[in-house]
């Protein structure tokens, strides 16, 4: 019987419509974030440069009476601190434009404590414009640190001429040096402090509208939040969500819901560590860098606990950042670069439980080893109550590693609540949260032909966009290693 010539071209085109169809995506798991805050998450190590008053008093926390003609850097090169910012790989770099002395580094038309009233320069100097000029030469991004508790401003107590006072400030910050990238709110205030309500709401609508992307950082976000801890350590688990109404800023009650997040966030607001390379925030003349060896661990507990790292580096009272922190910054990298530029993963055959669309839909177990954020591996819709997984078969069997490193989809939200590593069916390692990146550090090299991810409890469909395996080879033993393999491994 011959088919009408019509009948066997509809056919034709209906089976190259259907064997070309694109899958779609899955949809997002609600909160996910925003441009700026993927970007922020992307850049995973920043530096953060506590220079001011401080620096030339040997202290910490000033008085707010000190006199700015003690303030006099004499060789100040802020392309030399962006500079040493760079050797440690990052791309943003942070300035205390006003600590809690109230003394600012740019010439405010609001207060006479600031470099105008120094001999650095003659009183024509500007620590923010330098600054922000250096870093822009050098294709560097710039946030700034504005104090809201003021020990040198006479309305501070005052409710409402200390909120215009410091809108003021903030005005001036974010029209005169062109796009900021962060705004630091710090929640310290010390206990014998005047009672002060702030206006962080006006604050922050106003931070916005002059500035759309730039993230705010505070204990309560809204774009990023504190971790809960100045050692540089998020928690084991670490969620990038929370709920804003939960939080308030300076609320120490909070810390440890800073530190782990909420899976049931409403609200997308990821940690940032902050610690300093030194014991201090500011510098100090008998005080040391961090060793190597702890600023690894460090990066392990904060960048491979899903945040981003805020590290320290702070100028000396010449106005330079010490021949040794630069130094240090650069081994930092250099040991970061060593463990994960070779990716021993790299050319492995991928398989998984499901893959979303079946073969071809976009949605692979190999798109988590094409070192592209935006590709990943998605399961399939539906229960798995033996969990989903994604197996990797090695290149090369007797290659050792001894960090696995795991990768959510996060702009599609955050979703893995427990996760275990096997090599060769051998568990090596469990956790819980993932989103942007997991860093397991075992505790010693392991071989293997096979590594299987398996997922067991998801917040949805997992979407995995890398997975990698390394070796370290300044793991002997840390203290990182041994927690690991008392909590995870």
């Amino acid at each position: 019987m011959r088919w009408p010539s019509f009948w066997v071209v509809l056919l034709v085109h209906q089976c190259q419509y259907t064997c070309s169809k694109v899958v779609a995506p899955p949809l997002p798991l609600l909160p996910i974030p925003s441009a700026s805050q993927l970007k922020w998450q992307r850049r995973e190590v920043i530096v953060f440069f506590h220079f001011g008053m401080n620096t030339f008093t040997d202290s910490e926390w000033g008085t707010g009476e000190e006199n700015p003609a003690l303030f006099d850097p004499a060789a100040l090169d802020a392309g030399q601190w962006v500079d040493a910012a760079a050797g440690a790989g990052t791309s943003l770099v942070i300035l205390t434009a006003k600590h809690h002395d109230g003394f600012c580094l740019w010439p405010s038309r609001y207060t006479d404590h600031s470099v105008a009233r120094s001999p650095w320069k003659g009183g024509r100097g500007d620590v923010v414009r330098e600054l922000v000029d250096a870093a822009s030469a050098r294709g560097i991004d710039v946030g700034l640190y504005l104090s809201p508790w003021d020990l040198h401003e006479k309305s501070y107590g005052l409710e409402v001429e200390y909120n215009e006072y410091y809108l003021a400030q903030l005005q001036e910050l974010l029209t005169r040096y062109g796009t900021i990238s962060e705004i630091w709110f710090d929640g310290a205030k010390g206990e014998k402090a005047k009672k002060m309500n702030y206006y962080f709401k006006d604050w922050f609508e106003t931070v916005k509208q002059l500035q759309s992307s730039i993230n705010i950082f505070s204990d309560a976000g809204p774009d990023i939040r504190w971790v809960g801890d100045e050692s540089g350590s998020a928690g084991s688990t670490c969620w990038s969500t929370v709920n804003h109404t939960v939080l308030r800023i300076g609320d120490a009650t909070l810390e440890s819901y800073l530190n782990t997040g909420d899976p049931r966030g409403t609200d997308w607001v990821p940690p940032e560590c902050d610690v300093s390379i030194r014991p201090g925030w500011f510098w100090h003349k008998n005080e040391t860098a961090k060793p190597v060896s702890q600023l690894m661990e460090i990066y392990y507990n904060s960048v491979g606990h899903n945040c981003v790292l805020l590290l320290n580096v702070p100028p000396n009272s010449t106005g330079l950042v010490s021949d040794d922190d630069m130094q240090r910054l650069r081994d930092f990298r250099a040991a970061i670069n060593s463990v994960f530029s070779t990716d021993l993963a790299a050319g492995s055959a991928a398989k998984a439980s499901t893959q979303r669309g079946g073969e071809g839909g976009g949605f692979a177990p190999d798109n988590v080893l094409d070192c592209d954020d935006w590709t990943y591996w998605a399961a399939e819709d539906g229960d798995r109550r033996r969990g989903h997984w994604i197996e990797l078969a090695l290149p090369r069997a007797n290659a050792s590693f001894n960090v696995v490193r795991i990768q959510e989809a996060i702009a599609m939200g955050q979703r893995i609540m427990k996760h275990e590593v096997f090599a060769d069916r051998k568990l090596v390692a469990k956790g819980t949260t993932v989103g942007y990146k997991r860093l397991h550090r075992l505790p010693s090299p392991v071989k293997a032909q096979r590594v299987k991810i398996r997922i067991t409890k998801s917040r949805g469909p997992p979407l995995l966009s890398a997975v990698g395996l390394h070796y370290d080879p300044f793991n002997k033993g840390s203290s990182v290693a041994k927690h690991n393999n008392g909590t995870e491994a």
